[in-house]
Order: structure tokens, then sequence, then C-alpha cells
């Protein structure tokens, strides 16, 4: 094209017409965004259906780029000095790509799809194989749109399988730990030590399930912290799941001072073993309440009992209220809860020669 055609009243025609249709897709686009996509959420929402919800939300952000990319296949293709096979192979996998990217974002979501076949039929998936269904059917997306691609510039897949076969040595040993990643992952996932949403405790971390990965498992502490913790180091640790307890133990040392008589200890053990019995979230099955221990400068209950809940919240509520009653029973029995105290005898020689013992009482 020479400069004065560049610059001639046809050219600079057929450019500002290829660039007002381009521009003109960019107004749908817009258009698309503001109204049509919120009025066909609207009615889908009416519908009740969540997976068309669910199919609309994920191809939002596609169908933007799909106007905008729409509008560039047009201009280009109104425009008559830009021709060529390899940008139509760029625009179609340009549009692969669109489609690929709504589909994997409706596969991140069908772990609300694989709940609600696990509520309405019996097939029962797990919910630790959830996130990994989800991220199985991502990777076997973007695997098939991939090969797409490449078979639209020309590549021969079989020839790529074959590269990838002569250098299967290098990556294997490249990526050694990424396969201990995975086969602990495998382990965790047979074996079923935990679930997500499960309080675990390892020697390394504790804290609430998130989230299972090929890699790894993302642990929330208490601190709130997010730990990503390798899932063969999991995998070869002991793990408590206490998420698994069906009552939780609450036991303790209950210290009196040596002035409570026979008497009271008696009536005070009473009434704590018929409080625990009576007491609506103390588990019933096992519950001990004995005079347990003479100690250095106290005598020693020992309690011994569960509660019937799990959670750590309404657990320490159980605790705090029990606590409080016991507190009642000792003050009400006339009893002193024992504090450490040390009793010195000091001998003291008068001038008459005849001798007192002084009693010292040192208390700390």
């Amino acid at each position: 094209m020479t400069w004065e055609h560049f610059i001639s009243y046809s050219h600079l025609m057929e450019s500002g017409i290829a660039i007002g249709i381009f521009l003109l897709f960019i107004l749908f686009r817009k258009l698309f965004t503001k109204y049509v996509f919120r009025i066909v959420m609207r009615i889908v929402r009416k519908t009740k259906i969540n997976a068309l919800s669910n199919i609309f939300l994920a191809f939002q952000k596609p169908m933007e780029w799909f106007f905008t990319l729409l509008g560039f296949y047009f201009a280009i293709s109104y425009y008559p000095y830009i021709h060529g096979s390899v940008l139509n192979k760029f625009i179609s996998a340009a549009f692969i790509v669109l489609v690929t990217w709504g589909l994997v974002s409706l596969s991140s979501s069908s772990s609300n799809l694989f709940r609600k076949i696990n509520e309405k039929t019996d097939i029962n998936i797990d919910e630790i194989l959830i996130p990994l269904l989800s991220r199985t059917l991502q990777f076997i997306i973007v695997a098939i749109a991939a090969t797409i691609i490449l078979q639209q510039f020309g590549y021969s897949i079989e020839g790529l399988i074959a590269g990838l076969g002569l250098g299967g040595l290098a990556i294997s040993l490249a990526a050694k730990d990424a396969l201990a990643n995975f086969l602990g992952g495998i382990v965790i996932i047979s074996e079923k030590p935990f679930t997500i949403g499960d309080w675990i405790l390892t020697p390394s971390v504790e804290g609430t399930v998130e989230d299972i990965s090929f890699r790894s498992t993302k642990i929330r502490t208490f601190a709130d912290a997010l730990v990503s913790v390798p899932n063969n180091q999991l995998a070869n640790e002991s793990i408590t799941n206490w998420s698994k307890m069906n009552k939780r133990r609450i036991t303790f040392n209950l210290s009196l001072d040596y002035e409570t008589s026979r008497e009271k200890m008696e009536s005070i053990i009473q009434r704590i073993e018929n409080l625990l019995k009576n007491h609506p979230d103390i588990h019933q099955e096992t519950i001990f309440v004995r005079f347990d221990e003479y100690k250095e400068s106290s005598l020693d209950i020992l309690l011994y009992f569960f509660t019937k809940t799990t959670v750590w919240g309404e657990y320490l509520k159980v605790k705090e209220e029990i606590n409080y009653q016991i507190l009642d029973i000792v003050r009400e029995e006339g009893a002193e809860f024992a504090y450490p105290t040390r009793k010195l005898y000091i001998e003291n020689d008068s001038s008459d020669d005849s001798e007192h013992l002084l009693q010292v009482r040192q208390e700390s």
C-alpha cells in the first residue's frame, strides 16, 4: 500500500467503518453487561433453577469478551487489506479460550452440583472428594481445549506426546515432590482420617480443614491463619481428629484445705456428683467424683466427666456453668479452697529455761 493510498479518502472511509464496527460491538458489550445480563438473571432466578444461574454467571465474563472478539473479527473481515489464515486461526483459538474460560468457571461451581447429587441420590460422594472432582474436571477441560488449539495451528498431538515421552524421565525427577504430594493426597482420600470442616491436630498444625487439593491441604488455625501443609507430610504424620469425638472430657482436681472435715468432704462430693448426674449437658455414662489424694497443702477431689457437646464454644459454656455451681457448693458447705501453705515451728529458749514453741504460718 502506497502512502498516497493510505491517506486517500477511500482508505480512510474503509478504516473508519472498520473502527466503527469494532466500537459498535464494544457498545453492545456495555449494553449486554448493564441491561441484558441483569434482565436475563432476574428471569432465571425466578425459575429457581440453580443450574441455569450457575451457567449464566460462569459465562458472564467470557460473553463480555465475546462481543469484543466478535467486533474485532467483523472489523478485520470488512477491512480489505488484512487477510490471512493465521489471523483466522488466532481468532478461532480466542473463541476456544473463551468457551474454555466459561466451562472452567462453571466447573469451579460444580462443588454445589456434587453436593446436590449427594442430597438427592444414593451415590454419596464423600465431601473430601468434591474439591478433587472439581479440579479434575477443570484439568480435563483445559487439556481438551489445549489439544484443539494445537490442532488449529497444525501441531501433531502424537508428536507432542512422543516428545513428552522422551523427556519423561527428566520430568519425573523434577516432579518427584509433586508426585509424592499427589500420592499423599490419594492416601488421605482413601483412608479418610479427616474431611473438610473437621478440626484436626498434627505435630505441625492444629485447626479446621478448609480445602484438599492435589498438592496440599489447607488448614485454618484458631489464630485465623491459613496454613498449607503438603499432602506427603500430612500423610506421614499422626493425626488427631477432634471432630470425631462423641463426647468431650472435663477432668481436674478440686483442692480443699486441711481444715475441711470429713463430713464436709462427703457432703461436697455427694452434692457435686448429684449436680453432674442431673445436668442435661453432661454425658451420664462416665462420672467420677472421688476423694483422690493428700497433697502437701490440700485435700484433693478428682472430677472426671464428659460433656455431650463436642463444639468448643458450647463445651466452654457448660464447663463454666459447672464451675460456678461447684463454687457455690463449696461456699455453702463452709469449706475453703486450698492454696500453698507452709508451717514453721521455731524453738525459743527463755531466761527461766522454759521452752516455748512459736508457730509461724507462711503463706505464698
